[in-house]
């Protein structure tokens, strides 16, 4: 015996059929275009937000170590002068290990007592941060950042210089 085809050629068993028991068309190949585009359109965004949190951690690695070195580079110069300009040059070189530009962050240091280089007497070095929008071709005229982070570090002049 023989099967029945329909009008496209294909035979009744082997057409698929809905709950009431109805043939339905064909839909060969949609599963494939469809998975792929909600996987275009769910894991495009995942991965950039994936990529942004990776840049806000490294950018808050960065800061603490470079507060952290240029804090000790301060206090173990001679004078101020000679501290500060140490101390930026740390910051730089923490930051750029990182990957972030120097013209993204900024140093501001504080004594107490106002005295810096008195034993006794502590730094703080304090460094902020700007994180721009990673992949942003545009980012420098329109200023998309995520994040602005901060971080300080504090070390005491020693007694015996």
């Amino acid at each position: 015996m023989g099967t029945i085809a329909g009008a496209d050629g294909v035979s009744a068993p082997e057409r698929a059929q809905d709950p009431a028991g109805r043939t339905a068309p064909e839909e060969r190949g949609s599963a494939a275009v469809e998975f792929t585009f909600l996987a275009l359109l769910l894991m495009v965004p995942l991965v950039y937000f994936i990529i942004t949190v990776g840049q806000i951690q490294g950018g808050a690695f960065a800061v603490v170590g470079a507060a952290d070195q240029a804090a000790k580079v301060y206090v173990a110069q001679a004078d101020a002068e000679a501290g500060r300009t140490a101390a930026e040059q740390a910051v730089l070189v923490a930051l750029a290990d990182y990957g972030h530009p120097a013209e993204n962050a900024r140093m501001e240091t504080s004594c107490d007592p106002s005295e810096c280089f008195a034993p006794g007497s502590a730094v703080t070095v304090t460094v902020h941060l700007t994180v721009p929008l990673p992949f942003v071709p545009f980012n420098d005229s329109f200023r998309l950042n995520v994040s602005q982070l901060d971080a300080s570090a504090t070390q005491v002049v020693g007694r015996f210089r």
